[in-house]
């Protein structure tokens, strides 16, 4: 499910080792003054802060330039490029695909059939197939095996749950989330896929991946350097899946 501002206007949906865009070094290669934008009444300070950070992103000029849906897709490129997941002619079903850029980078990578799903429309984005729906409905988990070829090489996640600006009420959420997707992935995944899944830093994190590591050969953090600095955001990437328990 993807990122989105904290209050109107409404932005985009937020989901090799890539050099950051625009040069090396992280922070984008030499840049101009970080550009401000006049304050407007009908902007609360939250909507004006997401709108200037994207404005000075450089992740976010890169993926227009490259015509990825969003920014996100860098940090797939970056997971891949590091831990090998997406294989060529690989099942793959991808779980909050709105806007649609994960299946971008899966179908360039060379992902043989992939399946998307989210409870928002996503752009068609051939061959990958993509339902609105809702993958916790038995019906709409079964299309998605269906339409892999009954079960998946990798099941991908960039879902996060509409924040409510309480920290711990919004880490909880995100927990559901990876559980809900841990259980889909433990019914639908071959055995040796990977399963990654959007996380943030906290002590029911560190709980996941101890539950992950039953069924999992490996299970890693890792923060792509196209994550903002100051999120607490992470992908949780387990590989090697045992079968199911």
């Amino acid at each position: 499910m993807p990122e989105s501002p904290p209050g109107p206007p409404s932005g985009p949906p937020r989901k090799r080792m890539v050099r950051p865009p625009g040069g090396g070094g992280g922070g984008g290669g030499a840049r101009g003054p970080a550009q401000r934008l006049k304050t407007a009444k009908q902007r609360t300070a939250s909507s004006q802060a997401w709108l200037e950070r994207q404005l000075n992103d450089p992740y976010v000029a890169e993926a227009k330039a490259k015509g990825y849906r969003s920014r996100a897709a860098f940090k797939l490129i970056e997971l891949d490029d590091r831990l090998k997941l997406i294989r060529r002619g690989a099942a793959v079903i991808d779980l909050g695909s709105a806007p649609g850029g994960w299946i971008q980078v899966l179908l360039a990578r060379g992902a043989g059939r992939v399946a998307g799903v989210d409870l928002l429309p996503v752009a068609a984005a051939p061959p990958a197939e993509v339902l609105e729906g809702d993958f916790t409905d038995p019906a709409v988990a079964e299309r998605l095996a269906r339409l892999v070829g009954g079960a998946a090489d990798l099941i991908a996640s960039d879902m996060a749950p509409n924040t409510t600006g309480h920290r711990q009420t919004d880490h909880l959420r995100i927990v559901g989330l990876i559980e809900a997707a841990a259980a889909f992935a433990e019914q639908t995944l071959k055995p040796g896929g990977a399963f990654v899944a959007k996380a943030f830093q906290g002590g029911e994190t560190a709980a996941l991946i101890a539950e992950l590591k039953r069924s999992y050969e490996s299970v890693r953090s890792v923060k792509p350097k196209a994550s903002r600095a100051e999120s607490s955001e992470v992908y949780l990437v387990a590989t090697g899946f045992r079968g199911r328990r």
